[in-house]
């Protein structure tokens, strides 16, 4: 009987420990990104860096998106691995009003390091990055690739 017990105490807290996946860390202000926050959402991953010219001209384009568009959280990375202060200096000088991940999502998903920028990456509300998009890109084409996605 208390073998049983103990056999189905283990298998619960696998069950339970595969469920919880780890969270994205945190912002260039701090703050936490969830799990649950970006649970069952569209993700736009943008790369950047300070000394590139297309990405600083893409940056409008992306905060239009992060504050219109439902159902997508738009999140950047800095291809330089700023951190702390550093990153707040350079995603304030760019003017970015949506959130930059301090830690790199490129091992969680899978994706390679990229060779050029600015490189932006389309992940499904499943988790699956679907696009991968090289070169500056605007708000409209952006909503376009979604919308094809999405109709999938």
């Amino acid at each position: 009987m208390v073998k049983s017990l103990a056999s189905s105490l283990f298998v619960f807290a696998c069950l339970f420990l595969s469920g919880c996946e780890k969270d994205w860390g945190v912002d260039q202000h701090g703050r936490e990104i969830t799990t649950d926050h970006l649970q069952g959402r569209w993700l736009l991953i943008n790369y950047w860096a300070e000394w590139c010219g297309p990405c600083r001209t893409e940056i409008p384009e992306l905060n239009a998106l992060a504050d219109a568009e439902e159902g997508l959280e738009v999140l950047g990375v800095n291809f330089d691995e700023l951190r702390g202060e550093d990153l707040v200096q350079a995603s304030e000088a760019l003017g970015i009003r949506f959130r930059v991940l301090t830690d790199d999502p490129a091992e969680r998903l899978q994706l390679p390091r990229s060779e050029v920028l600015p490189v932006t990456y389309l992940v499904d509300e499943k988790g699956a990055v679907r696009e991968r998009l090289v070169g500056e890109q605007t708000a409209e084409g952006i909503l376009a690739h979604l919308s094809r996605l999405r109709g999938e």
